[in-house]
């Protein structure tokens, strides 16, 4: 009898394995985690960011977001400034050495993907990033759910 692969325990282990490995590369190459680089990354591509729209984008509570912003601000790849026309606003932008930092890192995440998809057709990545995102929309909406329930049982 053969038994059932235990995904969770293999999603959690290449996880881990890919981010404390990248998480390295990067602290030695740019100075910032992996974390850090997909702020600087949703910011590159989001005009006028919000903290709001960069917890979304990296899927994370916003007092996640505000130590990480906080970071990136001190370590000068980050400014926050007021909304032109609503002061109670607050936009985020990359400084130009966050601009180059995301530059820079471009090459090493492609590395990172290749060496990720190495020995696989292009079918088996198609099927692998599917699952991925099917897997993580799928525990998306049910966290969401869970938290409507809970705000309804509450009220």
């Amino acid at each position: 009898m053969s038994r059932e692969p235990r995904l969770f325990h293999l999603l959690n282990r290449a996880r881990h394995a890919v981010f404390k490995a990248a998480d390295a590369e990067l602290l030695l190459r740019l100075d910032v985690t992996a974390a850090q680089l997909g702020a600087l990354f949703v910011l590159g591509e989001t005009a006028d960011c919000t903290p709001s729209d960069l917890a979304e984008g990296l899927d994370l509570n916003a007092s996640a977001v505000t130590g990480l912003v906080d970071r990136l601000v001190r370590a000068g790849l980050v400014t926050r400034h007021a909304h032109e026309t609503d002061r109670r606003v607050t936009l985020l932008a990359l400084t130009r050495a966050g601009k180059e930092r995301v530059a820079a890192a471009t090459p090493l995440m492609a590395a990172v993907n290749t060496r990720i998809t190495e020995g696989y057709t292009k079918e088996e990545v198609a099927l692998i990033a599917r699952f991925l995102d099917t897997t993580a929309q799928r525990f998306t909406a049910r966290e969401g759910q869970a938290e409507q329930e809970k705000r309804r049982a509450t009220t």
